[in-house]
């Protein structure tokens, strides 16, 4: 008889006495159980992780784990602000309680869940800084929506528009639901929150103190784990993609200062129109461009590794010098507008924007075999305003030392008249 009142069957008694037909009835109440597939003690087929299987999990976790970091920085700001703006209003009268107090009866449910909360975590040992002990460390980000839309009034003076604070709080709490069920979360749907929560954290006044991020935002990921990789901020698989997120105009239009070397500099002659760059050079910016020598035979050995025709590629950087000859030549400083010829090995491409102040970047490629340049893999370096976290020291990244490389072959080469 079973815990609940039904009968089980009863066992194989033929098996046990060895006697054929020596069975037992069963009676109409019992539960008929189930017998275990034997599987030989392994994990059946329905259960094994192929790779397809394990790469669509891991591209599940970073992107959740993306659009978390944002989310918790957003969180930690908003529950900043409103305790700025909220505490000194209501904690002289109500002490503690001043969030319940801010809350209201509209918010009386949600509040008293969240005192809930607290004491459960007191109790279970979950609160391990002090600075967690109170109720605002666990309300949710709706919940602190909530309260600034309730007190608009005392948060007007500090926002232009309250529109663009629900609107950028409405895109990131598809990206909350998703990412609090650990659901599939799509790329269109991460940059969006990204977007969003970027505007918001502007928004309330957490902009970051790096310079270069006018150019080069910092992404949150960078930010907190930015030490990792140098100043490494973007890779790319080749120059079409890094293109297709950082246009040339985005990467070279407010330049002050722009320094490059390669073998034709293909990203800036075919990328950037000459009528842009005279009026990039006549606002006051100052440009070195540094070719391999058409005429030299590094050229030669680097068409015998692309299997291009001879001559071909050395026609290809002579027309881009002479393109550039003639932005020159428009200027009414052409001091300003250096170009000059080295006859080394190649080794590598770069594009320094800004690199002898705080606000640089840089767009690098080494040369590979049989590999053009618009193929290789794209390395974008941040310059003098690199993350650097505290404890830390300020050693050189690889910025600087393509910067060093630049102004030693620039040392070496010779000016193109």
């Amino acid at each position: 008889m079973s815990s609940g009142g039904l009968e089980l069957p009863p066992g194989d008694s033929g098996r046990d006495s060895g006697r054929e037909g020596d069975s037992m009835e069963v009676p109409p109440s019992a539960v008929s159980l189930a017998r275990p597939m034997d599987t030989g003690n392994q994990i059946g087929p329905e259960l094994d992780w192929g790779s397809d299987a394990w790469r669509e999990v891991r591209t599940r976790a970073q992107r959740a784990g993306r659009a978390y970091i944002w989310l918790n920085l957003v969180e930690q700001r908003l529950r900043a602000v409103v305790a700025a703006v909220l505490r000194p209003v209501y904690e002289p009268v109500h002490g503690e309680d001043w969030v319940v107090a801010a809350a209201g009866p509209a918010g009386q449910e949600w509040v008293q869940r969240a005192v809930a909360v607290r004491e459960v975590s007191r109790r279970k040992g979950y609160l391990l800084d002090p600075a967690d002990d109170n109720v605002l460390s666990f309300l949710t980000l709706p919940q602190l929506r909530e309260l600034m839309v309730q007190h608009w009034p005392c948060f007007e003076p500090y926002f232009d528009d309250r529109r663009d604070v629900e609107l950028a709080l409405d895109e990131l709490e598809v990206t909350r639901n998703v990412v609090s069920r650990n659901r599939a979360l799509s790329q269109a749907v991460l940059s969006q929150a990204e977007r969003a929560a970027s505007r918001l954290l502007e928004i309330l006044g957490a902009d970051s103190d790096v310079p270069s991020s006018r150019r080069l935002p910092v992404d949150a990921v960078e930010d907190l784990v930015g030490d990792r990789y140098a100043d490494v901020v973007g890779v790319h698989s080749d120059r079409v993609r890094l293109l297709g997120q950082f246009p040339a105009e985005d990467l070279f239009g407010e330049a002050r200062r722009l320094d490059a070397i390669g073998i034709g500099l293909n990203l800036l002659v075919q990328n950037f129109s000459g009528r842009r760059l005279v009026r990039l050079a006549e606002a006051g910016c100052r440009v070195r461009l540094l070719f391999l020598n058409p005429a030299s035979s590094a050229v030669r050995r680097r068409e015998r590794e692309l299997g291009l025709k001879k001559g071909e590629l050395s026609r290809a950087v002579e027309m881009n010098i002479l393109h550039m000859r003639r932005v020159r030549s428009r200027l009414r400083d052409p001091d300003a507008f250096e170009i000059q010829v080295f006859d080394e090995t190649p080794r590598f491409t770069a594009y320094l924007v800004d690199g002898d102040g705080p606000d640089g970047i840089a767009i690098v490629q080494s040369y590979l075999r049989r590999t053009r340049g618009m193929e290789a893999p794209v390395l974008v370096l941040r310059g003098g305003g690199r993350v650097v976290k505290a404890g830390e020291s300020g050693e050189h990244g690889l910025f600087a030392t393509y910067r060093e490389e630049f102004e030693a072959a620039w040392a070496d080469s010779r000016p193109v008249s």
